[in-house]
């Protein structure tokens, strides 16, 4: 084994890295693969579950582009893959700017490596939980401006902080921060689709012992409370492959909600 193989091995698994293998991405190493697949011997349908809310994410982007959103604030925006938001926003508004934040440096890392020579997307490294260091950071400050309509991104990240006082509070806050004419997307796992059981303590439980970021489901209730203050837009809080759904993108066809995965919504900040 040389220098290098030896240091991915050495790396403990992180839940930005578990989740680009669920994408079939290849920035992970194998304490990542190894906890992936820990978790997907309980959900093998997980893969897909995540392929919808990447698609989720997209088509969130790209609403929010067509309503006049020209700068995004993407909140745990984990590793660089196919569709990144920076991607699907200058498509189609090349002036659009957009800043990744995430906890993970090598997420950070890679986020910058792609964005070199790209003056209008950066990347920071801060904790969501603490939500005051994202919005008084200088890079934040440089390239958003607060007075100006902003598109917030939660996209699957929102379970990483399974204690609702900090969750709701760290949203609030950063809702409070966003001008009028702001839009929030949130995805979350679903407490429908990963109800209490041996499998799913299993599949927490990786994340508990073999990551920095325990995780934790809500009901669809409990995730339309994010929005509290704001008009949801129609279709309200969904499945994540039910919402405005496009030609093209992941489906499950299967109804049965075990299989679902992921609640789904966007809201207007008036």
């Amino acid at each position: 084994m040389n220098g290098s193989e030896q240091a991915s091995a050495q790396k403990p698994a992180t839940a930005a890295r578990m989740y680009d293998y669920y994408l079939g991405g290849f920035h992970n190493f194998r304490a990542d693969q190894e906890a992936a697949e820990r978790v997907l011997d309980q959900f093998p349908h997980l893969t897909s579950v995540a392929r919808v809310n990447r698609a989720f994410l997209g088509r969130a982007v790209r609403y929010m582009v067509d309503c006049g959103i020209r700068q995004f604030l993407d909140v745990g925006s984990g590793i660089p893959t196919a569709g990144n938001v920076h991607e699907i926003a200058q498509a189609a508004a090349p002036e659009a700017r957009v800043t990744y934040v995430d906890i993970d440096p090598v997420a950070v890392a890679e986020s910058l490596e792609i964005l070199e020579g790209n003056g209008r997307a950066t990347a920071i490294r801060a904790d969501m939980r603490h939500p005051e260091t994202i919005l008084a950071h200088k890079s934040v400050r440089e390239l958003l401006d607060f007075d100006q309509p902003i598109g917030l991104l939660l996209a699957a990240v929102l379970h990483f902080v399974p204690e609702d006082d900090t969750a709701y509070g760290l949203v609030r806050q950063l809702l409070d921060a966003l001008p009028p004419g702001s839009y929030m997307a949130v995805s979350h796992i679903a407490s429908e689709s990963f109800v209490p059981s041996d499998r799913y303590s299993a599949a927490t439980a990786v994340y508990q012992q073999q990551t920095s970021t325990p995780v934790d489901s809500r009901s669809k209730p409990d995730v339309e409370r994010f929005f509290a203050g704001i008009d949801l837009v129609e279709p309200g809080v969904v499945w994540g492959n039910e919402w405005r759904p496009a030609p093209g993108d992941p489906e499950i066809k299967d109804d049965d909600p075990l299989k679902k995965g992921v609640w789904a919504g966007v809201g207007h900040k008036r």
